[in-house]
């Protein structure tokens, strides 16, 4: 449906493709049941002491299409679980096999049930869950295993969801919108970049940043994380560590900033031809950026 959207403006054509981005209704119920099915067989078979969605899902930042989305569950276990896991009975994957057994109980015919660095994730036909077993940290937050470095990270998710909340108020229902289509443009380039350390980006760039319209807010994303993404991208949660570790040496360094630098140089030539009239060939570059959500001319 997206490929036959036509704009003969640009902001009509950013207008079009922020609604591009969404998720359908029907869609937003059918993940509705699904993740509290999941919840309710973790629920029977561990003892949970809290269950709730993560991700972008629950920061308001997914974007379509849905097959090609993960909604993040996070299921918060009895310690009783971290201490027979710590250190030992396979450590922090065999926590994450354990809860890939219990679901398996139930999803016998799912397509793939797989374990990956922090989640155990369930492949439907339509779209991914991820199940995130964690723990009530000392002094707040959780922890949650990451069987590749056997180690536990700290977070809280729910501290994320207010951050993105607060920031998409302060710039009146902008942010979260921008942010998608930084996604989006993510995806187009085999999204080289995690989902969440470009959320990471975003909060930090326009903090105190007014977004005057949103063609001028990707451009300036784009401008300022060739620099950011060179340095530490803390948990804005407040803690330690570095949302952007997995660009670990300087030829991805070099990668990850002449990607932006390509989409920064894109951006602004669309601007310029927007400044002589020529509609169409801003919406051509514009295009390059975001691939096909992303209005034709017309």
């Amino acid at each position: 449906m997206y490929l036959n959207n036509m704009a003969t403006t640009i902001n009509q054509a950013f207008t079009q493709f922020k609604s591009n981005l969404n998720i359908t209704g029907l869609q937003a119920q059918t993940v509705s049941t699904r993740q509290q099915n999941v919840r309710k067989v973790v629920e029977e078979g561990l003892t949970v002491l809290d269950s709730f969605l993560t991700g972008s899902y629950s920061r308001g930042t997914m974007i379509c299409p849905l097959s090609e989305a993960d909604i993040d569950i996070f299921m918060v276990l009895d310690n009783s679980y971290y201490y027979h896991y710590h250190g030992k009975n396979g450590g922090q994957a065999g926590l994450l096999d354990f809860v890939k057994r219990t679901l398996r109980k139930t999803y016998t015919k799912t397509p793939d049930i797989s374990r990956n660095g922090q989640a155990v994730t369930i492949r439907f036909d339509d779209f991914m869950v991820d199940v995130i077993p964690a723990f009530n940290r000392q002094g707040g937050g959780y922890l949650i295993p990451n069987s590749i470095t056997q180690s536990w990270l700290s977070t809280n998710p729910k501290k994320h969801v207010e951050l993105i909340s607060a920031s998409n108020s302060a710039h009146n229902g902008d942010f979260v919108p921008l942010v998608k289509m930084i996604k989006c443009w993510n995806r187009n380039i085999q999204s080289h970049f995690h989902s969440f350390h470009l959320e990471v980006l975003a909060l930090s760039i326009f903090s105190n940043i007014e977004i005057s319209d949103l063609p001028s807010g990707v451009r300036y994303f784009f401008d300022k994380a060739r620099v950011l993404v060179t340095k530490q991208n803390s948990d804005p949660a407040g803690y330690d560590g570095d949302v952007g570790s997995y660009i670990n040496n300087q030829d991805k360094i070099d990668e990850a900033v002449s990607r932006l630098q390509t989409a920064y140089d894109r951006a602004v030539k669309a601007e310029y031809c927007s400044t002589l009239g020529q509609t169409s060939n801003a919406i051509d570059e514009w295009r390059k950026i975001f691939g096909n959500y992303f209005p034709t001319y017309g």
